[in-house]
């Protein structure tokens, strides 16, 4: 019960800086948008660092921060080559697929009498 009533307040927080932005709107838009900015920060604050949920979260981000740096990324070089074969794939696949269609066109025109 609880997190749910931190939750509802963090929620607070972030439609009181929405609210914030059109009360400001006779101000410069960087001045309007520091109240969204701090409603959602504030928001994020109390719902990541009080709740069970936002705990979660955070551990759940931690970890997949960790996991993404343990993946052996491409180097440039096997990038380019793999797209260019995605590229010729592509193009071989339309051709085939062309001629797949026009054999297809021909047969029924022969079948239905009207090819010449």
């Amino acid at each position: 019960m609880a997190d749910k009533i931190k939750l509802s307040i963090a929620m607070f927080l972030v439609i009181a800086g929405i609210a914030g932005y059109y009360m400001l709107a006779e101000q410069s838009t960087a001045l309007r948008i520091l109240p969204v900015l701090a409603g959602v920060a504030l928001g994020a604050l109390l719902a990541v660092l009080t709740t069970e949920l936002g705990k979660r979260f955070h551990a759940f981000s931690k970890d997949s921060w960790e996991e993404a740096r343990k993946v052996v990324w491409p180097t440039r070089k096997e990038s380019v080559q793999m797209t260019g074969v995605v590229f010729v794939f592509v193009v071989v696949m339309a051709i085939f697929l062309w001629v797949v269609d026009a054999s297809l066109l021909w047969a029924v025109e022969k079948v239905m009498g009207s090819g010449g």
